[in-house]
């Protein structure tokens, strides 16, 4: 018995951590699970870590200029050629009297040479170019990293909107469908006054059509619920289960305000893009001072060692050759134009870095405004649908009590559901211009963006 106790518990315990898989994955899904799988697995998220990657490569190519080459050699050589002939026997030291002979001298026999050279060179000094152009390459990588950071604001903003739209779709697809069940009642509500010959046949007819239009409306909002899960799946770059698509409703935020100047100088200070467009600039400024350096003079080192046999396997002789260079040009015809491009490169970085602070003063306003409208219109929708809520009730009390026509409780009908979605619509764009921001001011991330649910 205590074996087969101990071997319930052995499996209980093994399918546990499978369970609780299971169960995870089946969790309806949040806005942070949302964000979290957009950060995997968004294509245009991989695109930019690979180019951060392939910046990082570059650099580390940079620095293999420092570096010495070395090579290494193996030929097979067979001739006639005097001078190939005679240099050859004297590099496999096999050298004879009888090699001064005239006719040896003139028609030699062909010889074969195995050579094994191993050969190498080094720049020592390069009026400090490379160090110059590794520089720079760190600057790329950075900026690289930087645009990087700032690709993630931006999947987290898709993916943030694209979720409170699937929200919004679902309370509208609610409220679609309270509308039709509304409807249809005031639908059997006139049949019945109509029957009881307490209302003309107008009123049937008006409830009627009332009713297709709720319809249309419905189907239109399911489907919009469909498009909007579409979105997400792009933002997220993956398809959502049926099973996780059980959300929360959506729900009032109050998200904290910054003044606009605040706003404006945090987006200049934390900007990841504005951070990789400085780094651009301060490698475009390396970049002129690498050409400058490029017309320096440059000491290079070289040196080889050779073996050289008749066969593959024998003995024969052995050289070694090294020394030193010293390099300038003197018509750095090319270089100038180097220097010229660079120049205009440098020019371009700057300008476009004050062209962005430009542009992120301009979007920290836009969005700054554009949140202050959207506070402003929810607090009128949330008057004006309390306001509709009450008045409907007073329509159809005055209905019922025969004071009012079937148009004028239709009109108030269609007066309250138009507050509701413009409440609905309040709501989902006070989190869009929210988002919209903190993006702008480059503060995004996935820790804030889940604080919104």
């Amino acid at each position: 018995m205590r074996t087969i106790f101990r071997v319930i518990v052995v499996a209980a315990c093994a399918a546990m951590p499978c369970t609780l898989s299971v169960a995870q994955q089946s969790a309806p899904l949040s806005l942070r699970d949302a964000i979290a799988i957009s950060l995997e697995e968004n294509p245009q998220k991989k695109v930019e870590l690979a180019d951060a990657q392939l910046a990082q490569a570059k650099a580390r190519l940079a620095r293999t200029s420092l570096l010495p080459n070395l090579y290494f050699n193996e030929n097979v050589n067979r001739g006639n050629d005097p001078v190939y002939v005679f240099g050859t026997r004297l590099r496999q030291q096999q050298f004879s009297q009888a090699d001064f002979a005239l006719n040896s001298l003139n028609r030699p026999t062909p010889v074969n040479n195995f050579t094994t050279r191993f050969s190498g060179s080094w720049t020592i000094f390069d009026s400090w170019h490379t160090e110059l152009e590794i520089h720079r390459a760190d600057l790329l990588a950075k900026s690289a990293s930087a645009s990087s950071t700032r690709s993630d604001q931006e999947v987290v903003r898709n993916t943030v909107q694209a979720y409170e739209a699937v929200l919004f779709a679902l309370r509208q697809a609610k409220l679609a469908e309270h509308n039709l069940v509304t409807a249809k009642s005031l639908e059997a509500s006139s049949t019945n006054r109509f029957e009881a010959g307490l209302s003309v046949e107008a009123d049937k007819i008006a409830a009627s059509a009332y009713v297709a239009e709720r319809q249309q409306e419905q189907i239109m909002a399911d489907g919009q619920v469909q498009i909007a899960w579409a979105e997400v799946e792009a933002a997220a770059g993956t398809p959502i289960p049926p099973e996780r698509r059980q959300l929360l409703p959506l729900s009032e935020h109050k998200p904290p305000s910054t003044p606009l100047d605040e706003a404006i100088a945090l987006g200049l200070r934390s900007r990841p893009d504005r951070k990789a467009l400085a780094l651009q600039s301060e490698a475009a400024s390396s970049a002129v001072a690498a050409a400058k350096s490029a017309f320096g003079p440059q000491i290079n080192s070289f040196g080889s060692w050779e073996t050289d046999r008749a066969t593959i396997a024998g003995s024969g002789g052995n050289n070694w050759v090294a020394g030193a260079e010293l390099r300038v040009d003197i018509l750095p015809a090319a270089r100038r134009q180097e220097l010229a491009m660079a120049k205009i490169g440098l020019r371009r970085a700057q300008a476009t870095s004050d062209s962005a602070d430009q542009q992120i003063r301009l979007e920290v306003a836009r969005a700054f405004y554009g949140l202050l409208a959207a506070r402003q219109s929810l607090v009128v929708a949330k008057a004006s649908s309390q306001q509709t809520d009450e008045g409907l009730r007073i329509a159809n009390d005055r209905y019922e009590a025969g004071l009012a026509t079937m148009t004028d409780l239709l009109r108030t009908e269609d007066q309250q559901r138009q507050s509701q979605t413009n409440y609905w619509q309040a709501l989902y764009s006070n989190v869009l211009r929210y988002t919209d921001l903190q993006f702008a001011t480059g503060t995004l991330s996935a820790d804030s963006a889940g604080d919104l649910q």
